[in-house]
């Protein structure tokens, strides 16, 4: 129980809600917003509170599934609040963590008592309202609108080679990261298939465990990487069931004040879950300038800072929510942070099970782990959240027993930004021979190869793009492994192998 002689500005989490909904139809379904105020409301209850309380701020995280203007404009109004303050994030699925970092500080410096964190997506009912024609009349704030206060820093993520080679979805990055891991550990491709998949079998089954869960259907490794009818090959080396899961109608809210507030409204101390620490920081931006697509030096950096800022080893962590969009992700994270990959990684399933409301699966993250701690008093959770092509990284420690020394928070983004970086080579400086550093093969809607996108290195050390829609190109490339080996590159990109 925390002491009676806690600081009253001490930043504490006290209410948590989560919504999964699957409507049967369009006329039942719920906009994102609604989602929210469910969230919210659930909340509060999760706070043993009557009701929504007055907020000093309400933020919502950045969405995609319906454009409102100002989303928080119209969760504070269908929750009948008026806060001093109401703002949207910037993209990315850092945000809901980055959210709690900056409003543990700002409680913490007094500049306000509770703020509304919340998130939501309705992308599975406006994909089917697209597919059966019919127009959506959610609402919109009008076009001349002020605009939204927005958290968090607007960071390019991908540069302008990138975006001329249509290389700027996530389920084109993350298997080349795949691949990239898999050489760097001397792996063969198959046995490297099996136990990634190994992997998220045990993912599944944390999902199967988890009320909120979008799938709570424990899949086999062998389910998992066969392609199939259902599961068909997206990526090279991921079929269907390893990517992330954005087809959802989901929402979470996080209720957050200080130890005065929460005192003040009665909220019982066994709701109360403390954030220790928080850091954020961004790998360089490009995926095209990363020295290495197999390592993550920004993870490494944040990782280590939340931890010495909390006082503890990684060893001491009991409760881990890694963000799990793909299985390279996890790796990634998981090597950086000196976790055990056959260890406890998530709480909520991740995203290809539990749910991938895009930008807001970490704030389903940090409510489950807060239910979590409060099982286990005195546990400490590791929270780290991920924006991009594993591009933005936002981190929280968490525990039921209050920081010694308060809640700390700081960026190691200039130790990053020092470290070494690849120089791009444009196409036409790029022709000639070189080495696959990492690949993937893009499949159409039919499970059928379509395009191979290669990352190569020159002799002189620089990074090139290659591309091949060659049918036999294409099917070459989905035989064996192809990191390491000699290619050609002529003068507009195009991959010869």
């Amino acid at each position: 129980m925390p002491p009676a002689t806690l600081d009253p500005r001490t930043p504490v989490l006290v209410g948590a809600g989560q919504v999964t909904s699957r409507p049967d139809g369009l006329e039942d379904a719920l906009d994102p917003i609604a989602l929210m105020a469910e969230a919210v409301e659930r909340a509060a209850a999760d706070a043993k509170l009557s009701g929504v309380p007055a907020a000093d701020v309400v933020r919502v995280v950045s969405l995609l599934s319906w454009r409102y203007g100002d989303p928080a404009h119209f969760l504070a109004e269908r929750l009948g609040l008026s806060p001093r303050e109401i703002a949207v994030t910037t993209p990315g699925g850092n945000s809901p963590q980055m959210l709690v970092n900056e409003a543990a500080l700002e409680i913490q410096r007094g500049q306000l008592d509770l703020a509304i964190l919340a998130g939501g997506e309705a992308w599975r009912t406006r994909m089917r309202a697209r597919k059966a024609g019919v127009t959506l009349t959610w609402p919109k704030l009008p076009d001349d609108a002020p605009p939204a206060r927005v958290i968090g820093h607007e960071l390019a993520m991908s540069s302008p080679d990138e975006m001329a080679r249509g290389i700027v979805m996530p389920v084109q990055v993350y298997p080349m990261f795949e691949t990239a891991v898999r050489a760097a550990k001397g792996a063969e491709p198959d046995e490297h298939l099996v136990a990634v998949s190994e992997l998220w079998s045990r993912f599944s089954v944390v999902a199967a465990g988890n009320p909120y869960a979008w799938s709570q259907q424990a899949r086999t490794a062998e389910e998992i990487r066969t392609p199939g009818p259902t599961n068909r090959m997206i990526g090279l080396p991921y079929p269907k069931l390893m990517n992330s899961n954005n087809d959802v109608d989901q929402a979470a809210a996080l209720l957050m004040c200080s130890v005065e507030r929460a005192r003040s409204l009665g909220i019982p101390e066994d709701r109360w879950v403390f954030p220790h620490a928080g850091a954020d920081c961004h790998e360089h931006p490009f995926v095209s300038n990363r020295w290495s697509l197999a390592d993550t030096p920004a993870i490494r950096a944040g990782g280590r800072t939340v931890l010495e800022l909390a006082g503890v080893g990684i060893d001491d962590i009991e409760v881990v929510d890694l963000y799990s969009c793909f299985p390279s992700a996890v790796q990634l994270g998981a090597a950086a942070l000196g976790l055990p990959l056959d260890g406890q990684l998530t709480r909520t399933g991740g995203l290809s099970f539990a749910g991938g409301p895009w930008n807001n699966y970490v704030m389903h993250a940090i409510a489950t782990v807060m239910a979590d701690l409060r099982e286990r008093p005195g546990a400490k959770g590791l929270v780290w959240a991920n924006g991009g092509y594993v591009t933005k990284h936002s981190f929280g420690v968490y525990a039921t027993e209050p920081a010694s020394a308060g809640f700390g928070h700081a960026s190691p983004q200039d130790e990053v930004d020092a470290g070494p970086a690849r120089v791009f080579a444009v196409p036409a400086d790029a022709a000639g021979p070189a080495v696959v550093e990492a690949y993937t093969v893009m499949h159409d809607r039919e499970g059928r190869p379509e395009t191979g996108i290669a990352a190569c290195l020159l002799a002189d050390e620089r990074r090139a793009w290659g591309m091949t829609s060659d049918a036999d190109a294409v099917a070459v490339l989905c035989e064996g492994e192809w990191v390491g080996r000699s290619v050609t590159l002529d003068a507009d990109g195009a991959l010869h192998v």
